[in-house]
């Protein structure tokens, strides 16, 4: 449970009260769909042309988060519904990629966590399968993506880990925790640079593992500082440290941590893109600023007088002031999020579902609500 000042509990219960009415009528709204980008103030259901699209679990992941705080049996049914329409991906398979982890831990692990259903942890035991075989032994890491990625890790997937974790305690299986560890460790190496920014992507010799090449990614440019990846590193290394005890991870998470600390400052608490593109076009990421408060406050509960808890504070402040939606007629709650820096420009400065989703985990950690997640 994060400890924070009590001006500042305040201040989340208020904002809690908003997420309440503004989430209900979402619910009612959106129902068993699959949202990702909101268009005019409209989600539309991913899952209609992408079974297997990577945020297709984040929906359900908000609803079990407001399962948890209120008991309100509507949010269940329709989290459980959509669990059930991603059945679809499991059987399909060949669309599937290392983001099941995000798909099945938030749509999955919660169900089975909070209320024990067993076709939900079969779910979760079947998608982690389907991510340990995609661990490549000579390289040490998960593979990204399909097709020619065959020697392809990307930053991303540090949060997947928490999937193989989870298989490894619930399963008295320690490979999948090997694995994952493995996938850190190659990560640690290949992709965070030494002033604690990272890389996106690093292409590797599938058949040794040698680094052949270090991509732009979906950032500015090679070299640069993504800055949603740079949020995925820092609450991703944290995940494995609280799994392992590893201090190797706890170090990289504190680096990583500092140095988004110091850069996101310059920005009043609102993330670009990059931080390290040029000042025009001023493009923004509301995401990379919620995901990077949820592993400040991870890392708060590991180290609290490090002042991350405090960081992470007036970045989830700001991002509501600043661009937080409270009407209850358009979707989306927290909007100028930007998927990535070349990107299409309908995925730019629009609400994105994970933005909301870290949000609404950030928000609900500030609250004092202990819930495990990742």
């Amino acid at each position: 449970m994060i400890t924070v000042p009590h001006e500042a509990q305040d201040w989340a219960q208020q904002i809690w009260r908003k997420i309440e009415i503004k989430m209900s009528a979402q619910c009612g709204r959106l129902g068993v769909c699959a949202p990702y980008a909101a268009i005019n103030g409209r989600y539309t259901d991913k899952m209609t042309d992408n079974i297997y699209w990577w945020t297709n679990g984040f929906w359900p992941g908000m609803l079990w988060i407001m399962y948890h705080a209120g008991g309100e049996d509507r949010y269940l049914k329709t989290a459980r519904a959509i669990e059930e329409r991603l059945d679809a991906a499991l059987a399909g398979f060949e669309g599937l990629h290392h983001d099941v982890g995000f798909m099945w831990m938030l749509a999955s692990v919660l169900d089975w966590r909070l209320t024990s259903d067993k076709d939900a942890r079969r779910r979760a035991l079947h998608a982690v399968n389907l991510l340990a075989g995609r661990y490549n032994p000579r390289g040490r890491f998960i593979r990204a993506w399909n097709r020619d990625c065959t020697g392809w890790i990307i930053i991303d997937c540090m949060m997947n880990l928490s999937l193989l974790y989870w298989a490894a305690a619930e399963s008295e299986d320690p490979r999948f925790k090997f694995i994952a560890m493995d996938h850190a460790d190659t990560a640690l190496k290949f992709l965070l640079r030494e002033d604690g920014s990272c890389a996106h992507i690093a292409v590797l010799d599938p058949q040794s593992g040698t680094l052949l090449e270090i991509p732009a990614g979906q950032g500015y440019a090679s070299g640069s500082s993504w800055t949603r990846g740079q949020a995925w590193a820092l609450y991703g290394f944290t995940i494995s440290y609280c799994h392992t005890g590893e201090i190797r991870y706890r170090e990289a998470a504190a680096r990583i941590a500092r140095y988004f600390c110091d850069e996101i400052a310059r920005y009043a608490y609102v993330p670009p893109v990059d931080f390290r593109a040029p000042d025009e076009p001023r493009l923004i990421d509301t995401s990379a600023g919620a995901i990077a408060a949820c592993g400040l406050l991870a890392l708060h509960e590991i180290d609290g007088s490090a002042g991350y808890g405090e960081t992470a504070l007036k970045i989830v402040q700001a991002l509501e002031a600043a661009h937080g939606d409270w009407d209850s007629s358009t979707d989306g709650i927290i909007k100028m999020a930007t998927a990535q820096y070349h990107g299409k420009t309908e995925e730019r400065h629009v609400p994105l579902i994970y933005g909301d989703y870290f949000f609404l985990e950030a928000l609900n950690r500030l609250c004092g609500r202990d819930l495990q997640i990742w």
